[in-house]
């Protein structure tokens, strides 16, 4: 592996790079923060199908495009003296340090759990009136509500074990069964995914990325059967679409 030096110099290449795009690339002279911004969601997705691939060199090139885009917006908040790099670094710096008492004070805690709920209480003494205002309103669905369930748990606000949660899971269910309404089923189908991700979350799993698995398993699936099917694809029947699918499951 690299050396500290080495890290370093690969970090103030990317820095002197970036600053040379900047001032040279009539491309990179246009961009602005709003211009960037649905690009690197993008390249954080690309980053999050690497992982799921399990693709070591293919996490590497994202997390370089995710890297290069930390270090853009910086550089652009820099030309109007908003905030620079080293500023960046060193605020995440500090928060890193104020949010691990346990590390560099004198708290005393004994696991993972009391860890996740100091933070969240850190949280509100620093300002924040909802320990649910870190939770980006443009996340998707699921990992939304994860991530709000994670944060409640934070400050004691759960479920005492699994088997209540299931419970929860059955009794939405069968909420989302009697509902006679569009509207009513809707509402009841949103309950019963929240309580699914909440037992997900008991049994730590993660419920975006057992999806998003099962998307890939499907997918790739359906290609075997387009595959093997050809142009006869929408005139067979799905008895014979099903052997194919057995197929596929075989491979």
């Amino acid at each position: 592996m690299n050396t500290v030096e080495q890290k370093k110099e690969a970090f103030e290449r990317l820095l002197t790079i970036m600053d040379e795009l900047r001032e040279k690339c009539p491309w990179d002279m246009k961009q602005t923060l709003e211009s960037l911004r649905h690009l690197s969601i993008e390249e954080v997705y690309e980053l999050g199908d690497a992982i799921l691939d399990g693709d070591m060199d293919e996490v590497k090139k994202e997390l370089g495009d995710v890297f290069l885009h930390l270090v853009f917006y910086s550089r652009i908040a820099s030309e109007t003296e908003a905030f620079d790099i080293a500023d960046v670094l060193n605020s995440i710096c500090e928060k890193l340090i104020s949010r691990h008492p346990h590390i560099y004070g004198d708290t005393v805690v004994k696991d993972e759990a009391e860890v996740l709920s100091n933070w969240e209480k850190l949280k509100l003494k620093e300002g924040k009136k909802s320990v649910l205002e870190g939770v980006p309103r443009s996340l998707p669905a699921m990992v939304k509500a994860q991530r709000i369930q994670d944060k409640a748990k934070g400050v004691g606000f759960d479920w005492d074990n699994a088997d209540q949660v299931w419970e929860k899971v059955l009794e939405e269910l069968n909420e989302f069964k009697d509902a006679k309404t569009k509207e009513d089923q809707e509402e009841e189908f949103g309950d019963l995914l929240f309580s699914l991700v909440n037992y997900a979350r008991f049994e730590g799993i993660n419920p975006e990325n057992a999806l998003e698995k099962v998307n890939m398993k499907f997918t790739k699936r359906f290609e075997y059967v387009e595959s093997k099917a050809g142009e006869k694809l929408t005139s067979l029947s799905l008895d014979e679409m099903n052997i194919l699918w057995a197929e596929a499951k075989m491979q």
